[in-house]
């Protein structure tokens, strides 16, 4: 199968009158080893349904209906999105009947057309990398796997563990759908236009739900890592109603009020979230 190279980039672009625009992160791919390495790397083949969001001209599109699995692209532009079926069907016509393409925001997302998805593959545009990929996990119960290109900040931070200096609210969020793992580094010099920092994949492997209230607890993470330095007691009084409430809510969860969230994992939080429901007398 054809892939696109630079000089097809430009001529795409230059077709569509395309600039990339820094507010919608428009870096794309110019390195066929690049997309089909994420291809391969994201283990998906012909039973798989593939959501990929940004397609954009359609490099990774091509790597992935290449291993003959089929595709739904979210496109949030779209020139983009008018675009992509002709250049899928002049690159790959015997896969054209494989792909769909939706235009839509992917970070609002709430349904797809056709199957429902099992595998998430992207290159994800660095300013709504983590709200699209939380978005996706959230309503598509059907994702087994996740194969995301992100800036390498945003990686390190998705696959960061307790006591990590970047570990935070993304960390946490992303495990609670699944295993997290950095799965390897991206260099700056295949995209265009070559952004100023490199990038990097992270792999998510579905894990069975919690057994939780995901909006309580991720209430309680979002309150916790509001405020890095102070200790637990005092960043979720908020929270909780005064900091001698967290306090309480604390100790019934197991937790040191005076440790920071970012040496909790996920258990931790949910103890928390559940503990404020008891002492509330809520149940859901």
């Amino acid at each position: 199968m054809r892939m696109l190279g630079p000089a097809d980039i430009r001529a795409l672009a230059a077709e569509l009158s395309l600039r990339p625009t820094k507010s919608r992160g428009q870096n794309f791919v110019v390195d066929a080893n690049t997309v089909r390495r994420i291809a391969r790397e994201a283990r998906v083949g012909p039973s798989d349904t593939v959501l990929e969001i940004g397609p954009g001209l359609g490099s990774l599109t091509l790597a992935l209906l290449e291993t003959g699995a089929n595709v739904t692209g979210v496109e949030v532009d779209p020139v983009l999105a008018d675009a992509l079926p002709g250049t899928i069907g002049e690159y790959a016509p015997e896969a054209a009947a494989r792909f769909a393409v939706v235009h839509a925001d992917a970070v609002t997302l709430a349904e797809l057309p056709g199957a429902e998805p099992t595998a998430l593959v992207a290159n994800l545009p660095y300013n709504v990398a983590v709200p699209a990929l939380l978005n996706a996990l959230q309503r598509f119960d059907s994702l087994r796997r996740a194969l995301v290109m992100v800036q390498s900040e945003v990686a390190d931070r998705l696959a960061a563990v307790p006591g990590s200096r970047v570990y935070g609210v993304p960390s946490v969020k992303a495990r609670w759908y699944g295993e997290v793992r950095r799965a390897g580094a991206v260099s700056r010099s295949v995209f265009w236009p070559v952004p100023r920092v490199d990038s990097g994949l992270v792999a998510i492997e579905r894990t069975a739900t919690p057994q939780a209230d995901r909006q309580a607890v991720f209430e309680v993470v979002d309150a916790a890592f509001a405020q890095r330095r102070k200790t637990l007691r005092a960043a979720l009084a908020g929270w909780a109603g005064s900091a001698q409430s967290a306090e309480q809510i604390l100790r019934a969860a197991d937790v040191d009020p005076q440790a920071r969230g970012e040496t909790l994992g996920l258990a931790a939080f949910i103890r928390i979230a559940s503990a404020a429901q008891a002492a509330s007398g809520v149940h859901r």
